[in-house]
C-alpha cells in the first residue's frame, strides 16, 4: 500500500468497560435498596448532578473527535481504493456491505420494536430526556439541515449532519490537491483526532462514576424494570448485528463460492478468538488461517484481510443505527423516512472513521452523530454505553464473518 494509504497512528485508549458495567450494576443496587428510604433524596441530590455533569463532558468532546476521525477515515479509504484493481474491488464490496448494513437496520429495528415494544414502565426513566418536537421531519427539513448558512453556525449549534457531510466532501476534495498540502492537511486532522481521543479517554475513565450516578436515579424511579429494559435493548440491537453475520455467510456462499459447511468449519476458530477478545485485529491471524483452509489465494487474503481490519466494520451502520432508533423510541421522537435515510448516510460515513477503536469509544463516536442527524436526543446513550460490552460481542462476530466473506468474494472475482 502506498504512503497515502498508511493508517493513521492514534494513541492507545483503554476504556474501563468492565468497571462501567460494574458502576451500572452498583447504581441499580443502591437505587433499588434506597427506594422509599428517607436517605434517597440526599443521595439523589448528589447522584443525579454527577451523572448529568459526566454526560455534558462526553457531549462536548464528540464534535471535534468526529471531525478528525471522519476526515482521516475517508482519506485512508480513498487512498486504499487507489491501490490497484484488487483494492478497488475490495473497497467497492466494503461500501456495498456498509450501505446494506445501515438500510437494513432502518427497516429491521422499527419492525422489531413494533413486534416487541420497549417495556413501558422503564421507558420514561431510561429515556434521559424527551424529544424536542412532536412533528415528523419531512424531506425539506432534512435537506435544510444538510445546508446551513455556514459550517461554523452548524458547529455552534452542534448539528452533526452538515458537519459530517462537509468534512467528508473536504476529504474527497483534498485527494485532488498536491501531495505536500494533502499530507499537511491530513496531519492536522490526524492530530486533532489523536488529541481528542486522549480527552475522550479521560472522560470515559470517569464513566463508572457517571453511570453509577445515572443508574441510581433510574433504579429509584423504575426499580428492577430498568434491568428488563436494558436487556430488551441488548437483544434488539444484537439482532441487527446477527443479520450482518448471516449476510456474511450468504455472501461467502453466493459470491465467494463457498460451501456452507466448509465456511462454518473454517470460521469456528475465528469465532472463538473473536468471542474471547472482542477484537477484529486480534482475530486477524485466525481469519488468515480460515481463508487458507477455504482455498483462498494467499496473495488475496494477505492484502484484503488487513485492509478490512483497517477500514471496514460491517456491523457499525446496522448496530449504531439500531441504537439511535432505539433512543428515538425511548424518547418518543418521531422518525420519517427521510430522517432514517439521513441517519443511514451518517452511519455509513462515520463507520469509516471508527475502525480499530475500543467498542465503548466507537459507540460514543458513531452513535452520537447518527442520533443527532435523525433529531434524536442523546441522553439515553449515557446509560446504554454502560452495557455496550455485551452487544460488542455480536459486533465482533459479525465483523470477522463479513471480513472473511468479502475476502472470499474478492478472490473469486480476480482475473
Amino acid at each position: 500500500m502506498n504512503e497515502a494509504a498508511e493508517s493513521a497512528t492514534f494513541p492507545e485508549i483503554k476504556v474501563p468497560a468492565a468497571l462501567t458495567f460494574a458502576g451500572l450494576v452498583a447504581g441499580f443496587a443502591v437505587g433499588i435498596m434506597l427506594r422509599g428510604s428517607p436517605l434517597l433524596a440526599d443521595v439523589l441530590a448528589v447522584a443525579k448532578p454527577l451523572g448529568a455533569w459526566w454526560l455534558k463532558l462526553l457531549q462536548i468532546t464528540i464534535l471535534p473527535l468526529v471531525v478528525g476521525l471522519v476526515y482521516t477515515g475517508i482519506s485512508q479509504t480513498l487512498a486504499a481504493a487507489g491501490g490497484g484493481a484488487l483494492a478497488r474491488r475490495a473497497v467497492g464490496l466494503f461500501f456495498a456491505v456498509l450501505i446494506f448494513s445501515g438500510l437494513m437496520s432502518a427497516l429491521l429495528v422499527p419492525g422489531l420494536l413494533g413486534l416487541a415494544p420497549i417495556p413501558e414502565k422503564a421507558a420514561a426513566a431510561l429515556s434521559g430526556g424527551v424529544a424536542a418536537t412532536g412533528t415528523v421531519p419531512g424531506f425539506a427539513e432534512v435537506v435544510d439541515a444538510m445546508l446551513p448558512q455556514n459550517i461554523f453556525a452548524a458547529a455552534n449549534a452542534g448539528a452533526m449532519l452538515p458537519i459530517v457531510l462537509f468534512v467528508s466532501a473536504l476529504a474527497v476534495a483534498a485527494a485532488r490537491i498536491g501531495p505536500a498540502p494533502r499530507r499537511a492537511l491530513a496531519q492536522v486532522f490526524e492530530g486533532l483526532a489523536g488529541a481528542m481521543m486522549v480527552m475522550v479517554g479521560w472522560v470515559l475513565m470517569l464513566a463508572p462514576l457517571g453511570v453509577f450516578g445515572l443508574a441510581i436515579g433510574l433504579a429509584a424511579d423504575s426499580g428492577s424494570d430498568a434491568i428488563g429494559a436494558l436487556a430488551h435493548y441488548i437483544v434488539v440491537v444484537s439482532c441487527a448485528g446477527a443479520v450482518i453475520l448471516l449476510a456474511g455467510f450468504l455472501l461467502a456462499i453466493t459470491l465467494g463460492g463457498q460451501r456452507p459447511g466448509t465456511f462454518l468449519k473454517a470460521m469456528l476458530p475465528v469465532f472463538a478468538v473473536a468471542f474471547s477478545t472482542q477484537s477484529s485485529l486480534a482475530s486477524l491471524p485466525a481469519m488468515l488461517g480460515a481463508t487458507r483452509q477455504m482455498g483462498v489465494r494467499e496473495a488475496t487474503a494477505d492484502f484484503v484481510l488487513p485492509l478490512a481490519v483497517a477500514i471496514f466494520r460491517a456491523t457499525s451502520p446496522a448496530m449504531n443505527m439500531g441504537v439511535a432508533i432505539y433512543a428515538a423510541y425511548l424518547t418518543g421522537t418521531p422518525l420519517s423516512v427521510w430522517a432514517l435515510l439521513a441517519g443511514a448516510v451518517v452511519a455509513f460515513l462515520v463507520s469509516l472513521s471508527s475502525v480499530s477503536l475500543p467498542g465503548t469509544l466507537s459507540f460514543v463516536v458513531s452513535v452520537g452523530p447518527i442520533a443527532n442527524a435523525m433529531g434524536v436526543p442523546i441522553g439515553p446513550l449515557a446509560l446504554l454505553v454502560a452495557v455496550e460490552m455485551l452487544p460488542d460481542v455480536m459486533r465482533t462476530l459479525g465483523n470477522v464473518t463479513m471480513d472473511v466473506a468479502v475476502t472470499t468474494a474478492v478472490d473469486r472475482r480476480r482475473v
